[in-house]
């Protein structure tokens, strides 16, 4: 898969969950506004609680927004093994053991994976701990995920 094609599918991904977290909010703020949620007694926050629930994933909707936004207009950069690690890298690191995992350095949306047939690709940002770690890296360096009593170590194989 090329950096082309996974930043498609980071974007249909996240228009696919905009569109049921906006039904879904639609549907919190029917049922907070809704006539059998007005409360029988000063205790009966059932409004209340509909209320947060359609405002949390109204506001989680603006996020996937801002993330769709970023990912349709983001540009993705070529790498050599001279260029160091930043936005739009796609790394693949190896534990001590052979294993490998792969990572896409992305502006938003952290956390979201990806499958491409080949295994599964996790978009990290440059705000989590790990993104931070790899910021500057090239193949060939060494890089430690996690705090410092639990860090694992992993190389990087590969920097695309």
């Amino acid at each position: 898969m090329t950096k082309a094609q996974l930043i498609q599918a980071i974007v249909a991904t996240l228009t696919a969950d905009l569109t049921v977290l906006s039904a879904a909010a639609r549907a919190a703020h029917v049922a907070a506004t809704h006539e059998e949620c007005l409360p029988d007694n000063k205790y009966d926050t059932t409004a209340l609680e509909a209320s947060y629930i359609a405002q949390g994933q109204a506001n989680r909707a603006q996020e996937i927004r801002s993330s769709l936004e970023a990912y349709r207009t983001l540009v993705p950069s070529a790498f050599d093994d001279d260029t160091p690690i930043r936005l739009t890298a796609l790394v693949t690191l190896e534990d001590g053991e052979g294993n490998g995992r792969r990572f896409f350095l992305g502006p938003q949306a952290g956390g979201l994976k990806i499958d491409d047939g080949d295994g599964e690709i996790v978009v990290i940002t440059p705000g989590s701990p790990l993104g931070r770690s790899l910021l500057g890296l090239h193949a060939g360096d060494e890089v430690r995920a996690g705090d410092t009593a639990t860090a694992a170590s992993f190389t990087i194989v590969e920097v695309c």
